[in-house]
């Protein structure tokens, strides 16, 4: 099986949340429980969440190039993704993609060499009041991300 009994069953109690003709309707969720199991969505798990879900394959493969939070590559065990839209970038998101880049000696979509980080540079993450801002594996937000504070959070993920 594509998926763990545990994974589906997470997925069944998204898709009990619309009407039963309409499991497609849980397409992003099934593709978040599917990446947080696989750690990618490769094409075979696309389709198996396309089938699964009752829908034809283009259309999760849409939803899952069009949101930049569905990784269609391998990713490092630490996805960091930096906001650089403008409101960030004004408050120091460029200068903290640059010091993350320096860091880790990679640039935006790269991984490092021993697979532990990946940097993404991302569009707004929804709290430009606190940039800038940074996204942890799509769950974990940090704010007002100095340099102090990224080197602590680098040396916290090690």
């Amino acid at each position: 099986m594509m998926l763990s009994p545990e994974a589906l069953a997470i997925i069944d109690k998204e898709t009990a949340k619309y009407p039963p003709d309409q499991r497609q309707s849980a397409v992003m969720a099934a593709l978040t429980i599917a990446q947080d199991e696989k750690g990618w969505l490769s094409t075979e798990t696309m389709d198996f969440v396309a089938q699964y879900l009752g829908m034809p394959p283009i259309a999760v493969y849409e939803v899952a190039s069009f949101y930049t939070m569905y990784a269609l590559k391998p990713v490092g065990r630490h996805k960091l993704t930096i906001c650089t839209n403008l409101p960030c970038a004004l408050s120091g998101g460029a200068a903290t993609g640059e010091h993350l880049k320096q860091k880790l000696g990679i640039g935006f979509n790269e991984t490092t060499v021993d697979g532990r980080f990946t940097l993404k540079e991302g569009e707004c993450l929804g709290a430009c009041g606190d940039a800038p801002v940074l996204l942890h594996n799509n769950k974990r937000m940090l704010y007002a991300m100095t340099t102090d504070k990224l080197d602590a959070l680098l040396e916290e993920l090690k």
